[in-house]
């Protein structure tokens, strides 16, 4: 059961190009933001899609199979662990986002043609 501990798994599609950088380290850092969808009828019967957005970040080895293959549109499942944290804004106002880091990733979807 330790294996199931915060472990999140999400297949979504990507709602921009990824922004990946490069730290002073050398370590390498993709972060981009994954949409999923939920499909289901409401009270009256019509079809309502609800569409979720999720956070996503991606280091090294993996941050470069992001920057190599994906991008906006594409669809991708994602296992890791979610993170949370906080950071003051410009304003100086205290943001909190919470975050799935990346340990696997699988490129979805049709294959393209070159």
């Amino acid at each position: 059961m330790a294996t199931l501990r915060n472990k999140v798994q999400l297949i979504g599609n990507l709602g921009n190009d990824p922004e990946i950088i490069t730290l002073e380290s050398g370590k390498k850092l993709a972060k981009f933001a994954i949409a999923t969808n939920e499909n289901y009828k409401n009270a009256q019967g019509e079809k309502v899609t609800d569409t979720q957005w999720h956070n996503i970040i991606a280091w090294n080895k993996t941050a470069d199979v992001v920057e190599q293959y994906v991008t906006k549109g594409k669809e991708i499942a994602v296992e890791g662990k979610l993170t949370s944290r906080s950071y003051e804004d410009k304003e100086g106002q205290t943001r909190y986002i919470t975050e799935v880091v990346v340990n696997e990733l699988l490129l979805l979807g049709s294959k393209q043609t070159v």
